[in-house]
């Protein structure tokens, strides 16, 4: 479980987002940010169960987001993240499918699945799916799958991709840009002994979208 003190901090660092603030209250952050990382690392032995090409060895420090924020090409110039973001993932850096858990008060979600894949990599995707819809579908129709999680339908083409009918049955798949599927956590939840168990039970509910992504983008 995580320390009450850790969502407090995420939560006044929203209210507080300014380079005075933290330096005074950093010893505070590196107290979250190590409750954080136990959190972590009591989760990646686990999700290497769940899912067979994680590696059990992970450092936590390579899944834990950096929470300073990059504002040179932004229009919000608050320097730090309101939220803490683990990500789980087959290597260090770059874009792939993977597991993402978003630590923020009142906005904390799970999701697993490959945010905005690049160009090769989303053409892939699309030609697995449309080559193998049944697959696809039998993943996003799983009642596990339905009940708890939601794909996101957002980031979508509003025509059919080139090369693809308006008229094929399963066009809005094809038409999306990313590919991933959210679920909501309470913040009670990372309060509570069993949270490890939850998080591992909603990322084996996502693996088998994830695996589908992957073999996509590895063939």
């Amino acid at each position: 479980m995580l320390k009450k003190e850790t969502l407090n901090f995420i939560k006044n660092v929203a209210e507080n987002n300014n380079r005075e603030w933290f330096a005074a209250n950093k010893e505070v952050y590196e107290n979250a940010k190590a409750d954080v990382l136990e959190l972590v690392a009591s989760i990646i032995p686990e999700l290497a169960k769940v899912d067979p090409m994680f590696p059990a060895e992970m450092d936590p420090k390579k899944c834990l987001l950096r929470i300073y924020r990059d504002v040179r090409f932004s229009k919000n110039k608050d320097p730090y993240k309101n939220n803490f973001g683990i990500w789980f993932s087959t290597k260090k850096g770059g874009n792939e499918p993977g597991y993402y858990l978003h630590i923020q008060p009142e906005k904390s979600f799970i999701a697993g699945g490959y945010w905005m894949p690049e160009a090769p990599h989303l053409k892939l995707i699309r030609q697995e799916i449309d080559y193998n819809i049944s697959d696809f579908k039998e993943i996003i129709n799983n009642a596990d799958f339905k009940k708890n999680f939601k794909l996101g339908v957002d980031n979508a083409l509003k025509n059919a991709p080139k090369g693809y009918d308006p008229a094929d049955p399963n066009i809005e798949f094809l038409k999306l840009k990313s590919f991933e599927a959210t679920t909501k956590i309470n913040d009670e939840e990372f309060l509570k002994p069993n949270l490890v168990n939850k998080l591992i039970s909603s990322f084996k509910t996502v693996q088998p979208l994830v695996a589908f992504l992957r073999n996509a983008i590895e063939q």
